[in-house]
């Protein structure tokens, strides 16, 4: 994942090894020094029928088995690794048995739907509070997540804040001008699923085209909503006018952003559970120097001051977020201090290089503590 990527590729005064299950796009993801310090582990024997006896039989998290547990402390001793960072808290639950005998202090970071998907199930909570008594320190993308990892069972004391980095070199600022005959560009850039608010989008948008008949909306992505989204916006008598250009790299989601005049990102809570941290995709878009249209849920009121940076409503409360988009653009004035604002407040709280230095002090209050493992007899492979 790019996020992922960006941090592991800031380290300046760690050096990274990776250990995956999975190699892709290495184009688009260059790791210098590949060949002596990734590993990508050959798939677990028998994973399908392993996955539905916990799922169906035990009824708990699937766990690695003991062969992958020595694996990975093998490799680890082979790295010469003095901490052990593992991204994701449904991943901590999997290499729990690895946590519980590793030979080095272990970090997990938790990013969002890891928090609140199957946390209120006895058994995965049961497992979560064992990834954090095992763990050394436990870090989350943003204070709404740290509190809700607090309300899980994590000890405070091991709880640190680590929040996205964001090269702002890659995403200068660009005032935009008042489009000619109210012509706005309105965008969000996500995967099209329920927790990224895309239905109240939807809606807003049908109000606010009301109003400026030449605005127009991009939704860039894919995912499982895709073709209700498209179905809805038909129905609206608005296909002309919003657009699906499907999933966009980095280049070309920049190029579609420098086009745009505010950018939406109304996420809410599904059933689930699922939430945000800190969409990436927002915090770019307020790099270039686009206003949010957002609302007030997961880390977003940590990156968007309402009323300074964007405006952010009620979950689902589409009238608002249409009204409060109508209040951005009435005042070309306070539109343009909004955009300085929004570069402003990433580059105060999640400029790369900062959050990377950031990451390296816990590295190093890591590495000074006891592992999980330690007096255990190391692994062979």
């Amino acid at each position: 994942m790019q996020h992922v990527h960006r941090q592991i590729m800031s380290l300046s005064r760690w050096q990274p090894a990776v250990i995956t299950q999975k190699r892709e796009n290495a184009a688009q993801f260059p790791f210098p020094g590949e060949k002596k310090r990734l590993t990508v582990l050959p798939p677990l024997a028998w994973r399908n029928l392993r996955r539905a006896w916990f799922r169906h039989v035990k009824h708990a998290p699937l766990v690695i088995p003991p062969s992958r547990v020595h694996r990975l402390i093998y490799e680890s001793l082979r790295f010469d690794a003095r901490v052990v960072h593992i991204f994701f808290g449904h991943i901590g639950v999997q290499l729990l048995p690895f946590i519980a005998a590793s030979p080095r202090p272990v970090v997990v970071s938790f990013h969002g739907a890891d928090v609140g998907v199957d946390a209120q199930r006895p058994a995965w909570r049961a497992a979560l509070q064992q990834v954090f008594q095992r763990s050394t320190l436990i870090l989350a993308r943003s204070e709404s997540l740290l509190d809700g990892l607090e309300k899980l069972g994590c000890p405070p004391q091991k709880l640190r804040l680590q929040r996205t980095g964001i090269p702002l070199d890659a995403w200068p600022f660009v005032a935009r001008p008042f489009p000619a005959e109210g012509a706005w560009h309105f965008v969000q850039a996500c995967r099209l699923v329920p927790k990224k608010g895309l239905r109240t989008t939807l809606r807003a948008f049908s109000e606010i085209a009301n109003r400026y008949p030449k605005a127009t909306l991009t939704l860039a992505g894919n995912g499982p909503l895709l073709e209700e989204l498209r179905a809805a916006a038909t129905t609206a008598g608005l296909a002309d006018r919003i657009h699906f250009p499907g999933f966009l790299d980095q280049e070309a989601l920049r190029q579609l952003i420098y086009t745009a005049h505010a950018f939406f990102h109304p996420s809410e809570t599904p059933a689930d559970g699922n939430r945000e941290g800190v969409p990436n995709a927002l915090l770019e878009a307020m790099a270039s120097g686009l206003p949010v249209l957002a609302t007030h849920h997961g880390g977003i009121p940590e990156a968007v001051t309402h009323g300074q940076s964007g405006y952010l409503v009620p979950e689902g409360d589409a009238p608002a977020l249409a009204q409060a988009a109508l209040d951005l653009l009435a005042d070309s004035s306070r539109y343009q201090t909004m955009a300085a604002s929004a570069r402003a407040e990433v580059s105060t709280k999640f400029e790369r290089g900062a959050q990377t230095a950031i990451l390296e002090t816990y590295y190093d209050e890591a590495a000074s503590s006891k592992p999980p493992g330690q007096g255990r007899p190391r692994l062979p492979p």
